[in-house]
Formats: structure tokens, sequence, C-alpha cells
């Protein structure tokens, strides 16, 4: 047996250190509890403890108890007992053989009386130790019975840290560390294990673990209570107006507002979320223009969500197009009913039918055809079949039966958010229950503030917005994302909290991504290799909504080669801190509907910086993607530009076997590279090392004229090889 410390003997033996001490000491032998033990030392503690020497101490404990009988009378009383406890540990067939050993030492003694009474002292001495003992080893079997049998429940997250399961499960972190390298992990205290590694852990500790449940903190503050039926009125119904790009979505819109906003929009396409009030027949209809182009795909996905009705407008002369069925998905998803109009029915070439026919296979089924869709062929240009849309609408939204409680708190969507020069940051909401006022405190996702003016969608102040409005606000602390949703607490303080905590939870949720998509290792292989090149980009735009839409349209640009990467996106101009980011990083500078500032201006032709201004979404994807092809390798490909044949070869010293060549068509260059073949078979392919004509080196040689060709590292030539010349040539990509 090796060496051990006192404490760790102590613990073998399931008995307290000082006890250890005690017994040590009592045989003469100082130890303090770090102290180590030697194999004779642990020999006499376990035979004090008796244990594992149960047959040992039997025999001499009999033999004492019989002298103790003969000599010691007045012992009788403990020595039955003894004999008792003896009988217990030892059994029946034990007890005979210490018998005859008694009878012979019983002879020994007659010969000096002093002895026999000292021995029936220690004799008594040792019954009243070995009582004790037993009590004693009683007790830790008893504990360690209670020990077993207590099982413990803990509460864990998905990973956490040895030194946090240490810390639940009530042991030391360096027994845990120390467990695991046994079993052949190497772990620190800091390092994180997942939650089945833990559990596995815990077990072997008797400790049962269940995992954490994970409440969503902003799901919890957006979380709303009943409505009283007694307080729910009518409202007016949300018309969202989606379909394919160029299909005469604001044309329409246009026609029921008679106003023109078509020719404020840049290439005549709708890049914003606009929101209107129209008046038909005495009742309120809100309309919200989404955006047709392909990358304003998370625009019209807010807008069925946040709406009641969806127009699906589509050309009767273009029929069912990619932004037409993405339409379809999202109003299908968000639950909303669904009213077609086929726009442009005064052009010759409109179909109507056709439109019909294409509709039908995405389950969109006329009236007319025994369906529940509602089909209104309209016209922008001529004003024909608004009045019938515009009934349509009223009629389904009477049949849904929408209402809200307007005397409750304000909530509801932020459509568009943007940075004014003059009014700061402005929001553009739709307040879908309860009324909002002047000076309320308002949180909209990480924004807070207090509702300092409002404008409605014709550009006038208003003093409060009901249920269904479409509202313009000032006061919030920073421009808020499109989407989001916007609540309005009873004080200050509380709407400063809904921000704080919604930072928070989303740096967390941040963090945690990161984590779990970052990967050093192949990182690191993937710069080592130089396989990735990133093209950095910057963001300006107008509008909220529009810097998504860029971001998302510029990430899809992403091939195999180069990867696309928006380091910063924001709304308003462009300023002097977005230039020197981009000198830092060496990124491009998208503008889209914004200008730069003076300083800004002259700081990014002082430092080189690429600024890019655009109104038209087209223009810049297509110019990241020119931008993309000038940082792709350039793709070669092989471009045969002649053949000769060897007619003579002559070998010279320190030059190797010149061939004497005829050049059958084409041309041989100096540069060139060369194949040679015999019979068919590929012998060689290399450089040219010199092309000769007589004595002179020349740049080329044409058809029909001799040469001497002289090739890398190769001098195996024979009269009759033909020798074919390629160049390797950049393909524009």
């Amino acid at each position: 047996m090796s060496k051990m410390r006192v404490h760790e003997l102590a613990k073998e033996l399931a008995k307290e250190s000082k006890e250890i001490i005690n017994i040590l000491k009592e045989q003469g032998i100082e130890k303090k509890t770090m102290s180590s033990v030697e194999d004779n030392e642990i020999a006499l503690v376990k035979k004090a403890l008796g244990i594992g020497v149960e047959e040992k101490t039997s025999e001499p404990q009999q033999e004492k108890k019989n002298i103790t009988q003969v000599y010691n009378p007045q012992n009788s009383r403990n020595t039955k007992n003894d004999k008792k406890n003896g009988q217990n540990k030892g059994g029946a067939k034990d007890n005979k053989k210490p018998q005859d050993n008694t009878n012979k030492k019983q002879d020994n003694n007659k010969g000096n009386k002093n002895d026999k009474k000292d021995k029936s002292k220690e004799q008594n001495g040792q019954g009243k130790q070995v009582k004790q003992e037993n009590k004693n080893n009683q007790q830790p079997k008893a504990a360690a019975k209670e020990k077993e049998e207590t099982i413990k429940t803990i509460t864990i997250p998905e990973s956490l840290t040895i030194k946090e399961l240490a810390d639940k499960i009530k042991v030391p972190p360096a027994a845990l560390v120390k467990k695991l390298f046994m079993q052949g992990t190497m772990v620190t205290v800091n390092q994180e294990i997942d939650f089945d590694m833990a559990e596995e852990i815990a077990l072997e500790y008797n400790v049962i673990c269940e995992p954490e449940e994970k409440v969503d903190v902003i799901a919890e503050l957006l979380k709303e209570e009943e409505e009283n039926e007694a307080d729910l009125v009518a409202r007016p119904p949300v018309v969202c107006v989606m379909g394919h790009v160029d299909h005469g979505k604001t044309s329409l819109l246009d026609a029921i507002r008679d106003t023109n906003v078509i020719d404020r929009e840049a290439g005549g396409i709708t890049q914003h979320i606009g929101a209107y009030v129209v008046q038909c027949n005495g009742q309120k209809i809100t309309f919200l223009d989404t955006p047709g182009h392909e990358a304003f795909t998370a625009m019209r996905m807010r807008g069925a969500n946040a709406t009641d009705i969806a127009i699906l407008v589509v050309a009767a002369d273009d029929g069912v197009m990619p932004q037409t069925i993405e339409a379809i998905n999202h109003a299908k998803a968000a639950g909303t009913e669904i009213i077609v109009a086929i726009n442009k029915i005064d052009k010759p070439s409109a179909n109507i039918e056709r439109v019909k026919q294409e509709l039908s296979e995405h389950e969109l089924i006329a009236e007319d055809w025994g369906g529940s869709t509602i089909f209104v062929p309209v016209s922008a240009r001529t004003r024909e079949g608004i009045e019938e849309l515009l009934e349509m609408i009223l009629l389904t939204a009477e049949v849904s039966e929408l209402k809200a409680n307007p005397k409750r708190a304000a909530r509801g969507l932020v459509i568009e958010g943007e940075l004014d020069k003059g009014k700061g940051p402005v929001a553009t909401v739709l307040v879908q229950k309860g009324t909002l006022r002047v000076g309320d405190p308002i949180a909209a996702g990480s924004c807070y503030g207090k509702v300092r003016a409002m404008m409605d969608d014709k550009g006038r102040r208003v003093k409060e917005a009901g249920p269904s409005t479409p509202v313009e606000i000032l006061g919030l602390s920073d421009v808020p994302n499109a989407g989001e949703i916007f609540v309005s607490p009873t004080s200050d303080k509380e709407a400063r909290n809904f921000a704080e905590t919604f930072i928070s939870e989303g740096r967390e949720r941040m963090l945690e991504e990161t984590k779990n998509k970052m990967s050093l290792d192949d990182l690191f292989s993937q710069i080592q290799a130089g396989n990735v090149k990133e093209l950095n980009i910057i963001v300006k735009a107008d509008v909220q909504g529009s810097v998504e839409a860029v971001k998302q349209s510029l990430v899809k640009l992403s091939n195999e080669e180069v990867v696309v990467k928006v380091i910063h996106g924001g709304v308003g101009a462009v300023t002097e801190s977005d230039v020197s980011l981009a000198a830092a990083s060496n990124a491009i500078i998208i503008g889209f509907n914004v200008r730069p500032d003076p300083v800004a201006k002259a700081t990014a032709d002082r430092e080189g910086v690429d600024l890019r201004l655009y109104r038209v979404i087209y223009n810049a994807i297509e110019d990241v993607e020119a931008a993309m092809k000038g940082m792709l390798e350039p793709i070669y490909e092989e471009k045969v530009i002649g053949h000769a044949e060897v007619r003579q070869t002559f070998k010279a010293s320190g030059v190797g076997t010149i061939a004497g060549s005829y050049v059958l068509d084409g041309v041989f260059e100096r540069d060139c590279l060369t194949r040679i073949t015999r019979e068919g078979d590929l012998i060689f392919e290399g450089a040219l090392a010199s092309l000769k004509r007589f004595k002179d080196d020349v740049k080329e040689v044409k058809t029909g004229y001799e040469c001497g060709l002289v090739f890398e590292k190769f001098n195996d030539l024979k009269e009759g090889d033909i020798v074919e010349a390629y160049k390797m040539v950049e393909v524009p990509r």
C-alpha cells in the first residue's frame, strides 16, 4: 500500500480526521490532518477500529475474557456481555478454537500473578473500547444508508460551466475535474458542458437534472390581456395592397385617393410602405401600399401581418408573376381575406380569363367559377371598377366583424421609421388597439419616448389616433425597426425599462447566435487557404425598411468565392463616422435616396472611400455584382494557336535536342505552351524554351515556315512527332 495522508485515511474509513489522530495518539504516534501515515500505522488504526481484522481480533478478545473469568470474578458481568459480542461476530465455530488457546495460555500465565493482573486490567479497558468501537462503526453505516436514499433534483440550463454545476450539486469543482479526468476527459473549471453531459455527471452524485424552462422576456412584456366584449366597438378595416412589381398597385391607390404618389417614387416603383385613409359611403378604410419588387419581401410580410384584407393586384396583360405568388403565400400565412383586383383591363392585350385560370392553380377560385374569392376587374387609368372594389372591401369587413377597444392604452405596429433632418426620428405607426394621444409615453423595441406630435396621412396635425389609424409620430429616442410592436406604458420610466429590457435581451440573443455560428477552426482554415474574400458594404437609406431591403438583396449576391458582408446599416444621410468606418474596414458605402453631408464627402475624397448613391434598387444590385466580378479569380480557358511537324532533330551541347519543325497551321509564339504527340499518344506537355528561325530568336513563326523548337526539360524527340501550340486565355465573366 502506498503512503496516504490522515484526512485521506479518514475519508476511506468514513471517520473524522480528529478520531484517527486520537487513535494514533493513544498508540503514542503524534500526527496532523495533512501528515502521511505508514502501512503499519494504518494497520494499527484499522485494528483499533476493528476493520478488516474481525476474526483475528475475536481470538485474543476471547482469550482475555476467559482469563478474566478465572482470575477476576468481579468482572463477570462485563465478560458475559463480551462473550455475546464475540458470539455475534465470530459465530459458534470460531469460539471453539479460542478456548483451546486459552487453556494453553492459562498454563503459561500461572508462573506470574502480576502479569495476570495487568492483563485483566488491559482486558477491562479493551472491553469498553470494543463496545465504543461497535457503536462508532454502526453510526457511519446508518449515515451512509441515509445519504444513498436522499436524491436531490436540480434545474440547469442547456449549457453551463463545470464550476456552476459543482455549485449546484454541492461538490468541489476540483472533484468534478478529477472525475472527468479519470474518465479520460480533460476539462477546466470554466469549460462549458451541455445538458446531457451535466446530467450524466450529476447522476453519479445522486442528483437528477431537469432542463431549465426559458422564459421569453420580450413575449412576456408584450403579453396581452383578454378584452371585455362590452368595450369593443367596430373599427375600420386595414387593407394591404400587394402584387408583383409594376402591376399598378400604387396607380390603383392613387385612383382611389385621387392623388399621384407614383411621381414621387424614383424609377416609378414603390420603395416604401405608404399608409392612407379613404372615406367611402361614410365609412373609413385604411390602405397600406407595399412594394412589389422582389427585394422588399420583409415589407410585404409585415404588410400582410398588419392587415385584415389583402388586395392582390394582378395585371390583366401580364398574369401571375413570382411576387404575385409570394404575396398569396404571405396573405395565406397571415390568415387574411384576399380580394383579387385585375388591373389594366383597359389595355388591348388584357385577358381576364387567363388571370383567373392562373390564380385557380394557387387555390384562388373566382365566385363565377364556383369559388369563394372575390375578383374585381379594375382600371387605375380610366377609374373603372374602383367603386365596386371599395364596396367589396366594406362588405368583406362587415362579414369579418372587425372590432377593437378604443378606451384602453394604445398598442400597434411600426410600419416605417426614418431620420428626418429637421424632425429627428420619425415613425409611421398603425394603431391597432386603444387610442394614442399627444403626450403619451411610448416604447417600440429598443426606442422609447413621449409622443410630441402626430400627423395623419395628409400631413395634418392630430391630437389622437384611434384603432386602425395610421399616423406619423415624433418624440422617439431613436429610429425604430419596421415591424416592431409599439406599446403605450403608463409612465416614462416604464417606457425606458421596456426599451432597456429589449436591448439587453437582443444583446444576449446576438451573443448566443454568434457563439453558435462562429467556428474558429473553419474561419482559420478558410483564411489560411485564402478561399473566401469579403466585400464589406455600409448601407445608408432614407427609411428603415429600405435599409433592410438593400441589405437582404446585397447579401443574396454572395457566392462561393466572395461573401458580401453588410457591416453597418442605418437611416439618414451619409456622415463622417460612416466614411471613417468604411476607411478602416475597406468597405464601399451605398447611399439609397440619401446624400452625404459636405464633411463626409470631403473625407471620402481624402480617404479614397468608394461612395455610391442610388435612387433605384436595381442599379445598386448591378453595381455590386460588377464589383464582385472584379474580386473573383479569373477563369482561363485553353486556346489552340497552331500545329507543327518535327522534320529533323539536332543535338547541341548545353542546349539539348533541337526539333527542326514545319508549321502546318496557325502560329507558334515564343511564350506559348506545347503538347507533343507521337502516333496519337501524348508524350510531353510543357512550356516552349526557345523559338528560332535559322540562328535568330523570333517572337513568332507563321504557317508554311520552318523553325527550330527547344522544349523545357524534354529531349526525347523523333521525326514525325506532332507539336500543338496553345495559350491560356482569360474568359470574361
